[in-house]
């Protein structure tokens, strides 16, 4: 797997900036997190988990725990933007206390979401559950 960077090399190459805290994007942002994790679960309860539905439950969990992440940052006062500001997100798991085997999933998750929008990867059940126990991780402390 390979190394993700510190969130302050993103500071410093202008990919996250700093600005005033912004609650109401916080709060607009947790708010579609719920949204998205409760449509996540109404798909779950009806389709189930298999590898048939593994994409569509990777790309929704996805988004979930985005929005989370990027609630946290913006909540702090920090917004990324451009090449490499999803990365970014995910580095910003490491100075919310996430370990590093949780920040590298993050990381492959992000990886394989975009192989799922851009290149027609298929993935398996085995890892939109681990996926999903991450998320509900990152729910639980977000």
């Amino acid at each position: 797997m390979r190394h993700i960077q510190n969130f302050e090399n993103f500071l410093e190459t202008g990919v996250v900036k700093k600005q005033a805290k912004d609650k109401e994007k916080a709060k607009f942002l947790l708010e579609n997190s719920d949204e998205s994790y409760e449509m996540l679960q109404l798909f779950i309860k009806s389709a189930g988990v298999f590898d048939k539905t593994a994409n569509h439950i990777i790309k929704n969990a996805y988004d979930a725990i985005m929005e989370r992440i990027r609630s946290k940052m913006a909540e702090e006062g920090y917004n990324s933007s451009g090449i490499g500001a999803h990365e970014a997100e995910v580095a910003y798991l490491r100075k919310l206390g996430f370990s590093e085997t949780e920040i590298e999933l993050a990381d492959s998750l992000r990886y394989y979401r975009n192989r799922i929008l851009y290149y027609g990867a298929k993935l398996d059940q085995s890892f939109a559950e681990k996926v999903l126990l991450f998320l509900e991780k990152i729910k639980s402390l977000l």
